[in-house]
Protein backbone atom coordinates (compact mmCIF):
# COMPACT_ATOMS: atom_id res chain seq x y z
CA UNK A 1 0.00 0.00 0.00
CA UNK A 2 1.76 3.19 -1.26
CA UNK A 3 -0.54 6.02 -0.46
CA UNK A 4 0.13 9.78 -0.88
CA UNK A 5 -1.89 12.86 -0.49
CA UNK A 6 -3.75 13.77 -3.92
CA UNK A 7 -2.55 17.07 -4.97
CA UNK A 8 -3.87 16.70 -8.88
CA UNK A 9 -6.43 16.04 -10.61
CA UNK A 10 -4.76 13.34 -11.75
CA UNK A 11 -3.50 12.08 -8.49
CA UNK A 12 -7.16 12.34 -7.56
CA UNK A 13 -8.96 10.10 -10.86
CA UNK A 14 -6.12 7.76 -10.30
CA UNK A 15 -7.25 7.04 -6.50
CA UNK A 16 -10.75 6.80 -8.08
CA UNK A 17 -9.97 4.22 -10.11
CA UNK A 18 -8.42 2.46 -7.27
CA UNK A 19 -11.02 3.09 -4.98
CA UNK A 20 -13.64 0.98 -7.80
CA UNK A 21 -11.19 -2.02 -7.65
CA UNK A 22 -11.21 -2.47 -3.75
CA UNK A 23 -14.65 -1.72 -3.39
CA UNK A 24 -15.65 -5.12 -2.41
CA UNK A 25 -12.96 -5.34 -0.08
CA UNK A 26 -13.55 -7.46 2.94
CA UNK A 27 -13.42 -5.91 6.44
CA UNK A 28 -10.30 -5.98 8.39
CA UNK A 29 -8.66 -6.97 5.12
CA UNK A 30 -5.55 -4.15 3.88
CA UNK A 31 -7.56 -3.11 1.34
CA UNK A 32 -10.24 -2.54 3.44
CA UNK A 33 -7.83 -0.18 5.22
CA UNK A 34 -6.51 1.37 1.98
CA UNK A 35 -10.08 2.24 1.13
CA UNK A 36 -10.97 3.83 4.26
CA UNK A 37 -7.74 5.95 3.67
CA UNK A 38 -8.22 6.37 0.34
CA UNK A 39 -11.84 7.40 0.85
CA UNK A 40 -10.78 9.94 3.39
CA UNK A 41 -8.25 11.70 1.06
CA UNK A 42 -10.70 11.84 -1.35
CA UNK A 43 -13.12 13.58 0.82
CA UNK A 44 -10.86 15.87 1.54
CA UNK A 45 -9.78 16.81 -2.46
CA UNK A 46 -13.23 17.16 -2.93
CA UNK A 47 -13.86 19.71 -0.29
CA UNK A 48 -11.19 22.02 -1.15
CA UNK A 49 -11.51 21.62 -4.99
CA UNK A 50 -15.40 20.76 -5.76
CA UNK A 51 -17.02 22.58 -2.59
CA UNK A 52 -20.76 22.96 -3.44
CA UNK A 53 -22.08 26.24 -1.82
CA UNK A 54 -25.04 25.94 0.42
CA UNK A 55 -28.21 27.38 -1.67
CA UNK A 56 -30.22 30.24 -0.75
CA UNK A 57 -32.95 29.17 1.58
CA UNK A 58 -35.93 30.76 -0.38
CA UNK A 59 -34.55 28.72 -3.25
CA UNK A 60 -34.27 25.62 -1.73
CA UNK A 61 -37.86 25.83 -0.49
CA UNK A 62 -38.93 27.02 -4.03
CA UNK A 63 -37.07 23.66 -5.64
CA UNK A 64 -39.04 21.39 -3.18
CA UNK A 65 -41.92 22.56 -3.50
CA UNK A 66 -41.66 22.02 -7.34
CA UNK A 67 -40.14 18.48 -6.47
CA UNK A 68 -44.10 17.72 -4.54
CA UNK A 69 -45.96 19.79 -6.65
CA UNK A 70 -46.79 22.49 -4.69
CA UNK A 71 -47.36 26.01 -5.70
CA UNK A 72 -47.67 29.25 -3.07
CA UNK A 73 -51.09 28.43 -2.53
CA UNK A 74 -50.71 25.34 -0.71
CA UNK A 75 -47.59 26.84 0.85
CA UNK A 76 -50.39 28.79 2.49
CA UNK A 77 -52.29 26.46 3.45
CA UNK A 78 -49.52 25.20 5.79
CA UNK A 79 -47.79 28.87 7.25
CA UNK A 80 -50.51 31.46 6.01
CA UNK A 81 -50.60 33.99 2.89
CA UNK A 82 -48.87 37.00 4.77
CA UNK A 83 -45.79 33.85 5.86
CA UNK A 84 -45.69 32.98 1.94
CA UNK A 85 -45.78 36.84 0.86
CA UNK A 86 -42.60 37.57 3.30
CA UNK A 87 -41.16 34.72 2.42
CA UNK A 88 -40.98 34.80 -1.32
CA UNK A 89 -39.89 38.68 -0.89
CA UNK A 90 -37.15 37.11 1.91
CA UNK A 91 -38.58 39.95 4.06
CA UNK A 92 -37.37 39.44 7.65
CA UNK A 93 -37.00 35.58 6.57
CA UNK A 94 -32.55 35.48 7.62
CA UNK A 95 -33.02 36.87 11.10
Amino acid sequence: MNIKPIKTKKNYQETLKRIERIWDALPGTPESDELDILATLVEKYEEANYAIAAPDPVEAIKFRMEQMGMDKKDLAKIIGANRVSELFSKKDCYR
